[in-house]
């Protein structure tokens, strides 16, 4: 499988979303491999990351500035382009769905467009999700499931998937990762991993008493984000583009990770530290979505290794430090 550098190029990678969780990743990844790595991230909108992108050019864009991408593509000249930018809450998808299709679908569209018509297209790849099956899907879905979208950031990501394989057909290198759910000590906390590891390394530490959460059953396909973001490397470093499951083929449930938050931390009595709030109890909860990764693993020769367990524990870890040391984010937190 060619690299930029394999092919005797200085390859260039322009990533959307630079200063997200996977944006990060990913540039350290590319970084380590002798990429030059331009990424954008939002105006006007602070961002916590900002230790993680030494060596990266991070430049303010809006995804739906169509003139702004175009003049990105012309000054930097990228050989890969991973668009991991865009509208990433299911729940406020409802709220503002005509926004969510303008930055997740149609901003994709023009972007294709734009790179299809470089003197030499670069590389692409687009971050789609599992949401794009919807919950009746069958386990394990592959990427040849059907798309049955049941939400706007769902159907916004199924659009751009399908535009993404249009380009391809018509003769770009364009690749779609469907990732499953992923994380990091850089997972922002208002997400339940984040929320779980940090209230674990808080009340070991004595600086709280309770976590509150809703449905503990509920159970998904987690994996390591720092091993997903090099799938989307291989996706675009293969000699063919692909669709690709980027997932571990296992779930676990939300009382699993709670188990092993509160054993990382050190906490004897865990559970009697939870709250299960009738109020953040769901009718009825999304089905858990269950990824084969077999093309990935037979296509690019990669497979997600880290056991559960651990990436739980490394979470807890990161968290301990913070709350120990007041540094919210440091190079140190990185492995």
């Amino acid at each position: 499988m060619e690299s930029p550098q394999s092919r005797g190029e200085s390859g260039t990678a322009l990533i959307t979303g630079v200063a997200g969780q996977d944006g990060v990743l990913l540039a350290r990844h590319l970084l380590g491999l002798g990429y030059s790595v331009v990424g954008t991230r939002l105006p006007d909108v602070p961002y916590t990351l900002e230790p993680y992108l030494d060596g990266v050019a991070v430049i303010e864009h809006d995804l739906v500035d169509t003139e702004g991408f175009a003049e990105l593509v012309g000054v930097h000249r990228p050989t890969e382009v991973y668009n991991l930018a865009g509208f990433s809450s299911v729940g406020k998808s409802w709220e503002v769905p005509d926004l969510v299709q303008e930055v997740n679908a149609a901003s994709v569209e023009r972007m294709l467009e734009i790179l299809g018509r470089a003197a030499a297209p670069p590389r692409f790849f687009q971050a789609s999700s599992s949401e794009v099956f919807g919950p009746d899907a069958l386990n394990p879905q592959r990427e040849d499931t059907p798309h049955r979208p049941a939400n706007p950031y769902a159907e916004s990501k199924s659009r751009a998937h399908e535009a993404t394989v249009a380009a391809r057909d018509a003769g770009m290198f364009a690749c779609v990762g469907i990732l499953y759910n992923h994380e990091s000590p850089l997972r922002p906390t208002q997400f339940v991993t984040r929320k779980i590891t940090l209230a674990a390394a808080e009340i070991a530490a004595g600086r709280r008493d309770q976590l509150e959460l809703g449905n503990i059953d509920t159970s998904r396909d987690w994996g390591a984000a720092r091993e997903y973001v090099v799938a989307m490397h291989r996706a675009l470093a293969h000699d063919a583009p692909g669709d690709y499951v980027i997932a571990t083929g296992r779930t676990h449930t939300l009382r699993e990770l709670v188990d092993a938050a509160f054993h990382a931390a050190g906490v004897a009595d865990g559970w009697s530290r939870v709250w299960q709030n009738p109020e953040l109890m769901r009718q009825a909860d999304t089905p858990a979505r269950l990824g084969d990764p077999t093309r990935a693993r037979e296509v690019l020769g990669w497979e997600a290794t880290v056991p559960f367990d651990d990436l739980v524990r490394e979470m807890v870890e990161i968290d301990q430090r913070r709350v120990a040391t007041g540094v919210e984010e440091s190079l140190d937190y990185l492995r």
